[in-house]
Parts: C-alpha cells; structure tokens; sequence
C-alpha cells in the first residue's frame, strides 16, 4: 500500500503478504535504494503476531507499508538487509519471536522477559564481542559516566590505541514512551510527546500530533503549521549551534566553542519569547498550537534569528579556516557511502556520506509543502562533514524560519479535535535536527489507540557511531560521539 507522509488509511488496506513473498519484497526494494524507516510487531490472536514494514522512497516521496504475519519464528531480514537489525533485535525482546539467522540477539532494552521468555535479572548483562590475541586489550565506558549525561556503556575492543570494534550498549532507562502513549488521548498526550527526547521537544511533538491528527482526519490551520514549521527551525538551530560549539571544545578550539555556548541560548531564548519555555514545551497542541505570534513579535523574532544566525555563520567559518582544526576534524571517524545505506542512517550523519535526505525537502508536510527546503550535503563521512553539514543547516534554517515569520497566514491557531477514528493506521514523518522521526499509530475496532510506534533518528544512527570508530584512535572516540551526537532517551523507549 503506497501512502504520503501524514496520510492515514484503513488498517484493512494494508495487504497481509505470505511472509516469504513479504521478506522478498523489502529486501528487494531496500536493495534498489528504499529505506526501511519502521519494522514493528503486535500481537493478534493466539501465539499469533502481525509484523509491520513500512519502506521510505526518498526519490518519489512515497511510503510504501506492508505486513504478514508471524508466530514464534521467521527467516531473519537483517543478513540480507542490515537496516532490520536493531528492529529485529527489538522485536524479539519484547514478545519472544526469534529471527533464525540474525547474527546478534543481544538485547535493545533489556526488556525482562527476553527473547525466549526467560527472566533477564540484571540489566546491561549481556554476551559482548570480544576479540583475543596478545595485543588486544578491553575497554569499558559506562553505564556511569563522569558528566551530567545518561546511561549508556560501550566497550572497546582495541590493539594499542587502535578501535578494533565498538560494542555500545543502552536500555537502562525502562521509560515505557509507548506503551504510555498507547493508553489514549488525554492530559498526559502532549506532554509524554514533548519528552520522547528533551532536547527534540518540538520535532516529537509535531510528529506525534501530525499522526493523531491525521487518524482523526483534522485540518490544521496553515497558521498553526507556520508556527510549528518556524519552532521546528529554532529547535534546529540551537542544538546544530550547541553542536558546533562542543565539537569545537573537544579539540580545543575555544573561539567557535565561546560563540556557540552562547548563541546556542540566544536560539533557545527565542523559542521561549513564542511560548515561555526555551526548549518549547507547551507549544504543540493536538489541531494546531497553543500560542500565537503577532505581527510585532514576528518581525522582531526573524530580525533576532538573521542577526544569530549571520554570528553563528560567522564562528562556524573560524573552524573551517583554522588548519589545525580542520587536521583534527578531517579523516576522523570516516562512514562509508556503502556503510551508511547498508546501515539505513539518517539526518546529517547520512547528508554528511553523499545521501540527498531530508523530510522537509522529499516527505513535505504542512508548512513544508510550500517551501523548496535545500537538502545540505557533503561526502566525506568525517567529521569535518558531519561539523559542516549542521553549519550549512543552519544557514537553510535561518532562512526558512524568518521568510515564515514575515508571512504567517492569517486564521485560527487551533482546530477541533474529533475522536479518534476506528481501524485506522496513520505515519508522520518530521525531519528533527537529529534527522527522521517516525510516528505511526494504529487503532483498534473502539477507536482506541492499538500500537504506537517511535522511531527516532538515534535507533539508526547509534550503530554508525560504532562503525566510524572501527580503525580509529580510542583518543578519538569523545570527538566521534559528539560529532553524532545520539539520543540516550530518544532510543530507550
């Protein structure tokens, strides 16, 4: 079934392959250069679970959904399609349906009835890859680290200061994001969205909404889609901001690194003049947004953003220009063009190895659909090109946000919210400053809420940190992970 971007149908015309001619379909469509962007299963009946596929066609703009179903095992995807590893590992966790032939079950979140009903009792306990020689050694990072950040562990396998093989492992936070959300609309909706992952308030938000939005058929004021469009811009620009300047601070450039702390908070600041919160929680509203813009506060916010924006240009091309920089940032952390499609990674860690990817620009929706959004890009696979693709974001960002701010459309900022409707499946897909989002949302015969299914950008992109670290200096690794920049929370659902 071919679908747009926040479009829903009825969950009766997604076909039900036989699951052979269903695994020969993906990987066949993947190998022609379609993405696998959701893989999820639910139960449905006795033993009885259906999987659910649905493939991104960047070059038309087109979603294609498909499903079959399974009982306690099925021919595993991932060999024949490394996109399906983390999806199919997830899968197995959570109901017990084991992937014959997957080449590692470890588990994603140590979800304690694992993959073959058996308890897992100690969390972050699993079989990790060692390699053995005279020369090798082992390196273990984590869960608890010496910042203010979340949990996470990687181990290093290393010869000498050579990264032999990353193994990262997450699922320490038990955050219950969708089973929370599948309960059904209320009050708790909007603020569980916001916090999928906190500092992609307004990228989660928006989707989650676009999704609800469309199962019950809203038409969102182009007011409201305008605001969202310009919030989903700032949100961009204070983290590709904050970005710059911690990359920077990792290599010991404290010009870039003084300029980005700082403008990093005058983006913020600027989120929080439209709805008083710097990281804008309480803007999204199911049907539109909860705060307006007036004419006086719209043109004040763009010349704010163009003056930011031009500084943050500004302290970006000192990094460009400083020899001793660019040494540090060019030829570290390299990911194939190969690598990065076999891997599906997303966002600017995909732009920066040559893909031409971006929702705004081949998924558009609301405001998006009007504009002609520049897809940034670069094909190194470094992180040089990870560092100038969020620059060149952030030129496109300012750009985008400030010619929406001087033409809002006029109208209503919010529309009403019916009931959700019955047998529905709706997806949404939102370019956040990480990369895609996906929200899809199926309901049952009530009405009520069936499955919701997150997938953020660092579900992908944590694996394309492990493979830029192969063959690399462990001294490179803080540089490595910054220039990423993953989710913890975005990932442990």
């Amino acid at each position: 079934m071919i679908l747009k971007n926040v479009q829903s149908i009825p969950i009766s015309s997604i076909p039900e392959m036989d699951f052979a001619f269903f695994r020969d379909f993906l990987i066949g469509h993947v190998g022609k250069g379609a993405r696998l962007n959701a893989l999820f299963a639910r139960p449905d009946g006795d033993g009885e679970y259906v999987l659910t596929a649905m493939l991104a066609f960047d070059k038309t703009g087109e979603l294609a959904v498909a499903s079959a179903r399974v009982w306690e095992s099925y021919k595993a995807l991932t060999p024949e399609m490394p996109q399906a590893h983390m999806f199919e590992r997830e899968i197995a966790e959570t109901y017990g349906i084991v992937p014959k032939g997957h080449p590692c079950l470890n588990p994603v979140r140590f979800i304690r009835h694992g993959r073959t009903g058996t308890d897992l009792p100690i969390i972050g306990v699993t079989d990790y890859f060692r390699m053995e020689g005279e020369e090798t050694h082992e390196v273990a990072v984590g869960p608890v680290h010496a910042g203010v950040i979340e949990p996470g562990h990687f181990r290093f396998q290393c010869n000498g200061e050579k990264v032999l093989n990353l193994t990262i492992s997450l699922g320490y936070q038990h955050r219950g994001v969708e089973s929370a959300l599948a309960e059904g609309l209320g009050k708790k909706t909007i603020p569980i969205l916001e916090t999928v992952a906190g500092d992609t308030t307004i990228g989660h938000a928006t989707a989650g909404c676009m999704a609800l939005e469309a199962i019950c058929g809203v038409i969102v004021p182009e007011r409201a889609e305008a605001i969202r469009a310009v919030a989903l811009e700032m949100e961009r620009l204070a983290n590709h901001a904050g970005d710059l300047g911690y990359l920077a601070q990792d290599i010991g450039y404290l010009p870039t690194s003084a300029f980005c702390g700082r403008l990093r908070g005058d983006f913020l600041n600027l989120t929080q003049r439209i709805c008083g919160n710097r990281f804008g929680r309480g803007l999204m509203r199911l049907g539109g947004v909860g705060f307006d813009i007036s004419d006086a506060l719209a043109d004040e916010l763009a010349r704010c953003l163009e003056k930011a924006g031009e500084e943050l240009r500004r302290a970006a091309g000192l990094l460009w220009e400083k020899p001793s920089a660019l040494s540090r940032l060019e030829g570290t952390g390299v990911v194939s063009h190969a690598d990065c499609k076999a891997l599906g990674l997303t966002g600017p860690p995909a732009r920066a190895c040559g893909e031409k990817m971006d929702v705004r620009a081949n998924f558009p929706a609301g405001a998006y659909s009007n504009i002609k959004t520049p897809i940034a890009n670069w094909n190194t696979g470094d992180v040089f090109a990870r560092a100038k693709i969020r620059g060149l974001e952030a030129e496109n960002s300012v750009k985008i946000a400030a010619s929406l701010l001087r033409a809002l459309p006029a109208g209503p900022t919010l529309a009403q919210m019916p009931p959700l409707k019955p047998d529905m499946f709706a997806v949404a897909l939102v370019e956040g400053w990480r990369g895609e989002i996906v929200h899809a949302v199926t309901t049952g015969p009530d009405g009520a809420i069936l499955h919701y299914k997150i997938t953020d950008p660092s579900f992908h992109n944590w694996t394309g940190l492990a493979i830029a670290m192969r063959g690399a200096e462990i001294s490179d690794f803080p540089l490595c992970n910054k220039s990423f920049n993953l989710s913890y929370c975005g990932f442990d659902l």
